[in-house]
């Protein structure tokens, strides 16, 4: 699989910065950020200039580390202290990004090993988030494949009894629902046959949202006595589809956030409170195009308790469709291009095995 580090299809900020930096203050500001995201500690232009080839004097880098607080892109915590990236430091330092920390190939066979290993689409969400927890030492979330999205892959009937049916849909990504049906009458196996058949034949590769409407006039294709069964199948059918279209998510990772307490102003708290608020991750999730990579850095989040956290978000599927969102939070203080490389390559990983099966 190519993961040749190039930012593809990353969505940036659309709103613009107030004036290009020149390339030696960029230069200057990505050396500041990559610092203190590797030490945790203000950067001084001495250590600037002792740690990264600038070709230029110390002096220089002072003057354009004044340019850029002017600017706010970044900002002097303490008095005597060096200087942090502000939320608008971090997005220019994303949106100029060359490109993102491909996986190594270890990497990437583990990650393929890892997610082969799964039973089922439940067992592939869990593996998922616990893997981008693990990768990006942050927040993990998945987001379950949407039935919105999903189409049907095949409508299995199986006759359990001569008056009793068990009915299993099957989706393009692996979910499997099955409900009992109780008919009216007997159903022989030449019905059976010809309604399993009719049922794929007009159902198959449809958006579940469009079932209904595409088996309405079902019945009608069948023999008055044997139409009461075939309503009774659609109903369970239609009722199967309706259950299942909430939305669901999977978080991992919560206990990593306790090796950033020092990140968070003043106290944790607000971030695990939103975090435990499901319908929050999935409007974050939601902010997400199909097929970009999304990062929504500190108070681009318009939710108060995750304002200190940036979320590196992309959606995942089969070919460039994408049936679901998946994503890690973090602190603003995050390796962007080491986790972005890492969301991009599980989603990649999670969309193949979905297709395959």
């Amino acid at each position: 699989m190519p993961d040749d580090g190039k930012p593809d299809g990353r969505l940036i900020d659309p709103r613009p910065s107030a004036r290009p930096l020149d390339e030696r203050r960029l230069a200057v500001l990505r050396a500041i950020v990559q610092d203190y995201v590797g030490t945790e500690e203000p950067v001084g232009s001495k250590a600037l200039v002792e740690r990264h080839n600038l070709g230029v004097s110390p002096a220089t880098v002072r003057n354009d580390m004044s340019a850029l607080e002017e600017e706010g892109y970044i900002h002097q915590p303490h008095t005597s202290a060096g200087r942090i990236p502000t939320d608008k430091g971090y997005r220019l330092f994303v949106d100029r990004l060359a490109e993102v920390k491909p996986m190594t190939p270890p990497e990437r066979r583990a990650i393929r090993h890892f997610l082969e290993g799964a039973v089922d689409l439940d067992d592939v969400v869990a593996r998922t988030v616990r893997l981008l927890a693990q990768l990006t030492r942050q927040v993990a979330v998945v987001q379950y494949p949407s039935l919105t999205r999903s189409t049907v892959r095949h409508i299995e009937l199986v006759s359990l009894t001569p008056t009793k049916l068990m009915l299993v849909l099957i989706t393009n990504t692996g979910r499997v629902e099955q409900r009992m049906v109780d008919c009216p009458a007997p159903v022989g196996e030449a019905l059976l046959a010809d309604l399993r058949a009719k049922l794929n034949g007009m159902a198959g590769g449809c958006r579940l949202p469009e079932v209904p409407t595409v088996l309405e006039d079902l019945p009608a294709g069948f023999e008055p006595a044997d139409r009461p069964a075939v309503s009774t199948v659609l109903t369970v059918l239609f009722e199967a589809l309706a259950e299942q279209n909430e939305e669901r998510i999977m978080l991992a990772g919560t206990a990593n956030l306790t090796r950033f307490g020092h990140d968070f102003p003043l106290t944790i708290r607000p971030v695990l409170e939103a975090l435990e608020e499901q319908v929050v991750l999935l409007r974050l999730l939601g902010e997400t195009a199909d097929s970009a990579m999304t990062v929504r850095i500190g108070h681009e989040i318009a939710y108060e308790g995750l304002n200190s956290t940036s979320v590196v978000s992309v959606g995942y599927g089969s070919g460039d469709q994408s049936v679901a969102k998946l994503g890690v939070i973090g602190p603003t203080r995050m390796d962007y291009p080491g986790t972005m490389g890492a969301v991009r390559a599980v989603a990649r990983y999670v969309g193949q095995i979905l297709a395959e099966s």
